[in-house]
Order: C-alpha cells, then sequence, then structure tokens
C-alpha cells in the first residue's frame, strides 16, 4: 500500500470507523442522500421477482429450484427498485454481507431495510464505502442489544465521508479496475484448489470404498452411491452403532441463556473444516436446562443439515464437549455396540457429501434439509475396528502433501481477499489518493465473467436464527 500517494491535508472525521479523511472532502448525515422506503407487495407478490442479499450484491432468486428460505407470507416482502440500497441492520457481525445497490426490480424480505438513493450519482461510492465499513464490520459502535442491531433512524443520523463527485467518480473508477484484476488472480488459484480437492477426494474414496488391500475381493454393497466393498466389511445403518440428534438456538431476548454463559455452543459453520477444538459462542446453564440443549461428547461426528450454500452435507470431527443448533446433527457412537472410529466416518460422509446434498434437496423442504431421520437410516461401510484405523492413518499419510499445498494456495487466496479489503478500505477513507492512476485506466472497464462474480459466494448461507421483530429491525 506504500507505492499509493497520500493526501497532504486531512482532518478528523469524527467517526470511529474513517478516522482521518482529506481535508477537502464532505460529511454528511446519511438521510441527506438516503430516505428510508418500505412499500410492501402485498396480494401483488407473484408480480415480483424474489431478491436476496449475499457477498456478490443483490440477486434475484431462482425460486423454481425450490431451493432456499422462503417466507411462509410473500405479501410480507418489501418492494425494491433499481438503484435502492438494502441493508440488513441486524445480527450483523455474523451476516456475510449486509449492505447492497440493487440493478434489479423485484422483492425482498421484509426485516431488511431499504434505503432510496436521493443522488444516484453517489450510490457506487456509498456503496464501496459501506461493503469497506462490512467486510471488518466497523459500524460496531453503533450496535445495540443482543442481536446487535442499528436502528435505521440512527443509521440515517450519522454522517459518511463524500468526496467531490469528480473524485468519486475516479475512485470508483479505479477500485472496479482492481477489483477485476484481483478477481481473477483469485479464481486462478481456485481452480488449482479444485484440483488439489479432487486428487484428495480420489485418495479418500479409494481408502473408504476399497480398502488398503487391493487383491481382497469385493462383493455388492447394496447401496447404489457406494458400489462395491470389500468382502468382510459390513454395511450398516447409523442408527445400528450411533445415536443421532440435533439441538436448537436458545432466544436471543433472554439474556440469562447467553450472558456469563460457559458452554460451548456451535453454529453450522463450525463444520467446515473438519474438525472442531472449540466456539466462539457459549450458553449458561439454564440454557442447556430449559432449552433441552444435548451434551454432545467428544468423538461424535457432526454434520451440517440445513442451507443453501456449500455447508449442507459437510461433517466434522468434534474433539470437545458441546452442544449445537438446529442446523447440526450429531452422530455418536451408542455404547456397547461396534464401534466406529470418529474420522473414518467422517471422512467416509465427506466422500458421500453429494448423495447427502440429494437426499436433502428431495426431502420436500422448500429450505433444502437432511432430517435426523435421514441420517439414521444412511447406510455407510463398516470394516473390522483395526481397519478404520489402518485407512485413517493411510489417508493422513497420502493426502500430507496435497493439504500443505492446499493450506499454502488457500492462505494465498485469503491474502489476496485481505488486500482487496485493506484497499477498499483504505481507498474510500481518504487514505491513499487514487486520482492520478484512475485517470490513466482504460476507458471501459469491463464487467466481471460469471466465474469471476461468483468468487465471494463461496458457502455462506443466509442468517440461521429467527428474523428480528418489527420494532427490533
Amino acid at each position: 500500500m506504500t507505492k499509493y500517494p497520500v493526501y497532504t491535508s486531512m482532518k478528523d472525521s469524527g467517526l470511529p470507523w474513517a478516522g482521518q479523511i482529506p481535508s477537502h472532502w464532505d460529511l454528511e448525515p446519511n438521510r441527506s442522500v438516503l430516505r428510508k422506503r418500505k412499500v410492501l407487495v402485498g396480494a401483488t407478490h407473484s408480480a415480483f421477482r424474489l431478491l436476496s442479499l449475499t457477498k456478490n450484491g443483490i440477486i434475484v432468486r431462482d425460486v423454481e429450484s425450490g431451493k432456499g428460505k422462503f417466507s411462509a407470507d410473500m405479501g410480507t416482502s418489501q418492494e425494491v427498485r433499481p438503484g435502492d440500497f438494502v441493508f440488513c441492520l441486524f445480527d450483523i457481525p455474523e451476516t456475510p454481507r449486509t449492505v447492497g445497490l440493487s440493478s434489479h426490480f423485484g422483492m425482498i424480505t421484509g426485516a431488511y431495510t431499504v434505503f432510496e438513493c436521493l443522488d444516484p450519482n453517489r450510490a457506487r461510492f456509498l456503496e464501496l464505502f459501506y461493503i469497506a465499513m462490512d467486510d471488518r464490520k466497523l459500524l460496531s459502535p453503533l450496535y445495540m442489544g443482543l442481536r446487535n442491531t442499528i436502528a435505521a433512524s440512527r443509521f440515517l443520523g450519522i454522517k459518511s465521508p463524500l468526496p467531490p463527485p469528480e473524485e468519486q467518480t475516479a475512485i470508483v473508477r479505479y477500485l472496479d479496475h482492481m477489483d477485476k484484476r484481483i478477481r481473477k488472480a483469485i479464481l486462478a488459484k481456485q481452480k488449482l484448489i479444485k484440483l488439489l480437492e479432487e486428487q484428495k477426494r480420489a485418495i479418500i474414496h479409494n481408502a473408504v470404498t476399497r480398502g488398503l488391500d487391493p487383491r481382497v475381493g469385493l462383493k455388492p454393497s447394496g447401496v447404489e452411491w457406494l458400489g462395491m466393498v470389500p468382502e468382510g466389511w459390513e454395511v450398516r445403518k447409523i442408527t445400528t452403532f450411533a445415536k443421532v440428534g440435533n439441538g436448537s438456538t436458545p432466544s436471543r431476548a433472554n439474556p440469562s441463556y447467553w450472558r456469563g454463559g460457559e458452554y460451548p455452543w456451535l453454529n453450522s459453520g463450525a463444520v467446515k473444516n473438519g474438525n472442531v477444538t472449540g466456539s466462539s459462542q457459549f450458553v449458561s446453564e439454564l440454557a442447556l436446562k430449559e432449552c433441552h440443549l444435548p451434551k454432545v461428547p467428544p468423538g461424535s461426528v457432526l454434520v451440517a443439515i440445513t442451507g443453501q450454500g456449500k455447508t449442507r452435507g459437510t461433517s466434522a470431527v468434534l474433539h470437545v464437549e458441546a452442544t449445537i443448533n438446529q442446523h447440526i446433527a450429531y452422530i455418536s457412537n451408542r455404547t456397547g455396540q461396534p464401534r466406529v472410529v470418529p474420522e473414518f466416518l467422517q471422512q467416509t460422509l465427506s466422500e458421500a457429501y453429494r448423495e447427502l446434498r440429494r437426499i436433502s434437496d428431495d426431502s420436500g423442504s422448500t429450505k433444502g434439509a437432511l432430517t435426523c431421520q435421514a441420517l439414521k437410516h444412511f447406510k455407510v461401510p463398516v470394516p473390522p475396528i483395526q481397519e478404520q484405523y489402518s485407512i485413517v492413518e493411510a489417508i493422513h499419510l497420502e493426502t500430507a502433501g496435497l493439504n500443505e499445498t492446499l493450506k499454502r494456495v488457500t492462505k494465498e487466496v485469503l491474502l489476496l481477499q485481505e488486500y482487496r479489503t485493506r484497499l477498499i478500505v483504505d481507498v474510500v477513507t481518504g487514505k491513499v489518493d487514487v486520482r492520478k492512476v484512475a485517470a490513466g485506466l482504460p476507458d471501459e472497464v469491463t464487467e466481471p465473467t460469471p466465474e469471476e462474480a461468483e468468487l465471494d459466494d463461496d458457502d455462506s448461507d443466509e442468517l440461521e436464527d429467527e428474523e428480528p421483530t418489527e420494532d427490533e429491525a
């Protein structure tokens, strides 16, 4: 970042999240450029396209696929027009993206806050500014209550830094150009990650479905996704050797369930990395008792059972005692039953990921969900216990090099993403001056390709907890 020139004269913005800004920039209350607008679609909802706020901005939902969360009453959705801002002003720390500038006409959940931009020429700069605030969750001084809410009236009362119009144009032009370049670099590394993951999956597939000895005879498993398995292996329903259940989310409106809690509570994001060794959220003993939360023992396997991102169907081994929410199922070995090594079961479920997704898509739920009942009756291979340990060790040895490379390339992607985040923050808050650089850029900035547009839409599911009431929102 040191290669960029800086502004010669700065002033204190008075905003903890923006710090100093160039002296010639204005500070204007949001109400001077934004106006809250809530128009419910009511009985005409069928004439509107359903929109969604994502890491890629506001997109049109594919309703016909039946995937995703849908309101029971579409009439409570609100109208969104091209040029409108959509903010999610609740559960801000947990929400992947809380701001978007719409280029579509449609409707979105009434829990979000829609603002009309009074000056369309300022809209893109404002979007970039609040994306920068959102990426770092810098508006935390404004949060209120357990739901980390910013009241719309308070948001309209705060000020935003606004450069002169021609400077806003230069900043937007420069950041769009840089975003295109960074996305291309990230895409190249993500393609490499996919190739490495395919190699890793091939190793795991052979180990958990064929074993380690190629000379052993095979027999039909009777399970379509599994195919043939070695003679001497069993194929059993999970319920025959393990207990399956899930948890819940204690009410955020009851402080005694959360404040001062010391018992780890997990949401579905915890399963993404294959191993769970701790939690960032904790509940009280009162919550465990009154909300009937399960105490899940170490050595259990956790499975994400809901969500429209990549998370649903993923699994992880739990290494600490914890409780879970309703979006995770646990699988714990039954006492006195033939034991399944947790790492072997987790690797097997990882291999069965596509089948688990298929089952959840066919569940009849518009939200796309696995059920505990479906997991109980899901069939998996069960080799002799010592062979399970050998398979786990062999997978570890054969994938060690791939894991190291995956770790390195994944870190490089994270560094590129962090650079992009830092660049946007520094430019829109006036920490660096890009006017001269922007002036030398090509006149036409091309739109991102579909592949590039999907980069940020990783495994971010929608909010898991209930939406706030009208008063909370």
